[in-house]
């Protein structure tokens, strides 16, 4: 079966959508209740609304999902088939305090976020997005996405006039915060920042803990966020807010084969991850015969170790199959957690290393995957990734089905090895985990490449895990 290039066009209609990882689940939350999904909630009980039949999804913190469908044969205690991928990527996040100003110029405190190729994101046309929590007239906080949809922040470099060095160094705490613009201009500016969001603001509540938002921050900052979020700038209490590149994803190469973009690592598995279970499900009698439950589960947080509320090592995914897993039964079923996981299985879901024509000698010679040859499974001998025989016969099996290619991946000897949430999530549920991840160039870049093609590629070998997993799991026989 020829690949198809129309999902690559759906992928980057959904990497435009998402420039941050709240942005990334709420696209991720509009696909699935499209699909017929609904959402339930972590605290409130499942018992009286999860049926065998049924389509669900739950988030934490807004950036954190997991989807699932319940085979219309479930039982408790049964197999799960699983897909685990991560919803953030290396980013620039805005300091609590931003405000900073030097040599005439108005200029935003930033931290790095994550392991970033940070020598990228220098002149770069720069905006900002993430989630406020803004304060409503009745006295209630909520969260509100934001996305400042022009450029407004860049990373200027020095010119190589003033410093000719070969290799290009710089202090990240004093050399990489981007400039707004010009003091001069913003004392220009005649709006009002200063009008209170209700009237009893200055006399009921005139002790503030810490300063306002328009003081901690550029007032104009605030003002460009609270029109996003269509409240007054001083209803603004707090936010999240990151910085993206503002140039688009895009399609590129000579042959139209080529995707340009940021954040491939990792919504591109997390978007074969949601279309492959949607596409799972198509058929009306998709789930008439299966008595395994479908599941995806996007975390948050996997660039900086996972180790939060909402990252994969936490006990978001445990907490969903427990409560999944005892779904079906008459009685409390002791060992039901249990039994469910020892038959199911999890894909650890993140983008893989396409070889680099330019750095061959940096990949192990006989493992150089290629982008647009299909999804490549990762294997090492440390267990920086989860991968055993096992695991791949079902792949495989389960590839052979959706008529996609392959491919195998090990670092070399001399070299350090990336790791994913396969492992972590592995030891913690005791689950057969196995790890793939489509291969692209510039992992952690402002701008990366990947194949076109690989998105069908992904979203089909996914289609068919889920699918077929109920009647290949009980073939595979190890313990």
């Amino acid at each position: 079966m020829q690949p198809s290039a129309e999902p690559a066009h759906d992928f980057i209609s959904f990497l435009r959508a998402s420039p941050t990882p709240f942005h990334a689940v709420h696209s991720a939350k509009q696909r699935l209740s499209k699909a017929g999904f609904e959402e339930i909630k972590e605290s409130e009980p499942w018992s009286s609304v999860c049926k065998p039949g049924g389509k669900y999804f739950v988030t934490r913190n807004g950036t954190t999902i997991s989807a699932f469908a319940l085979g219309k044969q479930w039982r408790s205690g049964g197999p799960m088939a699983m897909i685990g991928a991560h919803t953030d990527s290396p980013t620039l996040r805005v300091k609590p305090v931003s405000n900073k100003h030097a040599e005439g110029f108005i200029q935003v405190g930033v931290e790095t976020y994550g392991g970033g190729l940070w020598h990228t994101w220098f002149d770069r046309d720069l905006s900002i997005a993430g989630r406020a929590m803004v304060k409503t007239d009745e006295g209630e906080y909520i969260h509100t996405l934001v996305r400042i949809n022009r450029p407004i922040l860049r990373i200027p470099t020095l010119a190589i006039h003033l410093d000719r060095q070969e290799t290009f160094t710089f202090n990240k705490e004093t050399q990489l915060f981007p400039i707004a613009g010009l003091v001069a201009a913003e004392l220009n500016r005649t709006r009002d920042t200063d009008k209170p969001a209700t009237p009893e603001s200055s006399t009921e509540n005139a002790f503030t803990p810490l300063k306002a938002a328009t003081e901690r921050h550029h007032p104009y900052i605030v003002e460009l966020i609270a029109d996003e979020a269509g409240v007054p700038a001083a209803s603004v209490v707090d936010f999240e807010m990151v910085l993206y590149d503002t140039q688009e994803a895009c399609i590129g190469g000579l042959n139209s084969e080529l995707i340009f973009s940021a954040r491939l690592d990792n919504l591109g598995m997390s978007y074969c991850s949601i279309q492959g279970l949607i596409g799972s499900l198509s058929s009306p009698s998709a789930l008439e015969n299966d008595r395994s439950i479908r599941l995806i589960s996007l975390f948050d947080h996997e660039e900086i170790g996972s180790n939060t509320a909402q990252g994969a090592d936490s006990n978001f995914l445990p907490a969903v199959v427990r409560r999944l897993s005892v779904i079906g039964s008459d009685s409390d079923h002791q060992t039901a957690y249990e039994q469910a996981l020892a038959r199911s299985f999890l894909v650890s879901a993140d983008m893989a290393h396409s070889v680099n024509p330019n750095y061959a000698s940096k990949y192990e010679p006989d493992h150089k995957p290629e982008m647009n040859k299909g999804p490549v499974i990762k294997i090492n001998a440390n267990a920086r990734y989860a991968t055993n025989s096992p695991g791949i016969v079902l792949i495989q099996e389960a590839a052979r089905r959706g008529q996609v290619p392959l491919q195998l991946f090990v670092v070399r000897n001399d070299s350090s090895c990336g790791s994913t949430i396969g492992p972590m999530l592995a030891a913690a549920l005791g689950a057969r985990t196995l790890d793939l991840g489509n291969p692209q160039l510039s992992m952690h870049s402002i701008r990366e490449t990947g194949g076109v093609y690989d998105v069908d590629y992904g979203t089909r070998l996914f289609e068919s895990f889920l699918e077929h997993f109920s009647e290949l799991e009980s073939k595979i026989s190890v313990d």
